[in-house]
């Protein structure tokens, strides 16, 4: 009887570790908030050009017409691979003997994706603020978040 009670607290053990490793990795797994690039489009209207180029930094491309400037900031896309290596915990019993183990596995990613990219046109009209902010069609706003996020105020709340 005091085998199977080992066991039973055993195998509590492992999977209170395991849920509670499931629940920080998939805190990891989120990405960007597509709001941020969303809410950019309206929240940036009327910033002063000064003000883009010292939280947007300098653009990847620029352009000039009918008095207009044309700042093209990209967000390169990121490798994204399967997991490659995995941590396992494991209890059971076999043939009457008890045991648990502890186990270290190593994948090899077959075909990577990659996460999409993203550009964002800002528009600077003639009084030199922001007129428009804009992102390809059917861009996924998450990849074109970091290309803003840092000239967004963090939400109230």
């Amino acid at each position: 009887m005091g085998r199977d009670k080992r066991m039973a607290r055993t195998v509590g053990a492992a999977m209170i570790l395991l849920g509670g490793t499931a629940v920080l990795l998939a805190g990891c797994a989120t990405g960007p908030d597509p709001e941020i690039a969303r809410r950019a489009q309206t929240a940036m209207i009327g910033m002063p050009k000064a003000d883009l180029l010292a939280c947007a930094g300098v653009p990847d491309r620029q352009a000039t017409a009918s008095g207009r400037e044309y700042y093209t900031y990209v967000a390169h896309p990121a490798v994204a691979y399967s997991p490659g290596s995995s941590i396992g915990i494991g209890a059971g019993s076999f043939g009457g003997s008890g045991g648990v183990g502890l186990g270290l596995g190593f994948g090899v990613p077959v075909g990577g994706g990659t996460a999409p990219g993203c550009e964002a046109t800002v528009v600077i009209g003639p009084r030199g603020t922001v007129e428009q902010v804009s992102y390809p069609a059917g861009a996924s706003l998450s990849s074109c978040t970091p290309i803003v996020s840092t000239c967004m105020a963090p939400p109230p709340g």
